[in-house]
């Protein structure tokens, strides 16, 4: 079986920036099993299989992996996705799409070079205590901003938000894995889960994300679901509405930019992540 493939670096300015995805199309007869083998084979943070496409209608069905597990929602795949069926699929280039995923119908928008989503409405879970954190990174009590709770949020995929009060403390940071690991399972509800440590200055947030997979510390890029539970929070811990942006992936080289526009108003919120991708190849996947 031969799938077409595209590869694309999302939330980047430029290419060989930001975060690299595969989008794999007729997928539609792969089992689950195949397309987390082809997952794993690519090792990108995470690859999109394209299950249905309504061509008419301007949408799809996806199923989105990381070289370990299934996700139920993800952003960066969502947005690479996106670009990949506005400017390479579908006819006209469309500024609205449909991306239908586990956790229902995301709404796609693009404006002149950003593709942009619409996140569900995001859920607060447990908040934890700074002095936990001290056990297993280098940080002290005061490099952590208690402006904001450290809490698990989820907006379908769940990460625990840890704010810092510093860039230094954010690109000096060092963890032990083990004891990491060890804290996440003790205390996250989802299988998936990740620390997102970010430092808000002004007008814009640097940011963090490490998670452990394959028994791998691994820092991630761009990572657009947790930037909605980050949004989510400042929302809700800091200001109504934001129009800022997210810079992660700095300290890996990978630089990233993720758009932030949203509002919180009558308990409802609005959120929204906006970011540039950047075609880098195409081909066949022999499957």
């Amino acid at each position: 079986m031969s799938l077409p493939f595209y590869i694309v670096d999302v939330f980047a300015e430029k290419k060989y920036a930001g975060n690299q995805l595969a989008v794999f199309f007729d997928a539609e007869n792969l089992s689950s099993t195949e397309m987390q083998t082809i997952a794993r084979e690519i090792n990108f943070a995470e690859s999109t299989f394209i299950t249905k496409l309504d061509l008419e209608n301007n949408s799809a069905e996806i199923k989105i992996f990381t070289p370990g597990q299934e996700m139920k929602f993800a952003g960066h795949p969502l947005i690479g996705t996106s670009w990949v069926l506005i400017h390479k699929i579908f006819k006209n280039t469309p500024e609205n799409i449909i991306l239908q995923v586990p956790i229902g119908a995301i709404p796609i928008h693009k404006t002149d070079d950003l593709i942009w989503l619409t996140a569900a409405q995001p859920e607060f879970w447990d908040v934890f205590a700074k002095e936990a954190f001290l056990a297993f990174t280098n940080l002290q009590s005061d490099d952590f901003n208690d402006q904001f709770p450290i809490q698990e949020v989820t907006t379908g995929s769940a990460f625990v938000m840890v704010p810092l009060k510093s860039a230094a403390a954010l690109e000096n940071l060092v963890l032990d894995k083990d004891k990491m690991n060890n804290w996440l399972h003790a205390n996250c509800r989802t299988s998936h889960h990740g620390l997102y440590f970010y430092c808000l200055e002004d007008s814009s947030i640097k940011s963090r994300l490490f998670y452990i997979e394959h028994n791998q510390l691994q820092e991630d890029a761009a990572t657009g679901s947790a930037s909605t539970c980050l949004q989510a929070s400042i929302l809700k811990y800091h200001a109504p509405e934001i129009d800022l942006i997210n810079y992660q992936g700095d300290y890996m080289n990978r630089p990233s930019q993720i758009h932030f526009k949203g509002k919180l108003e009558n308990d409802h919120f609005d959120i929204k992540i906006g970011g540039k991708a950047q075609f880098v190849a195409k081909g066949e996947w022999e499957a």
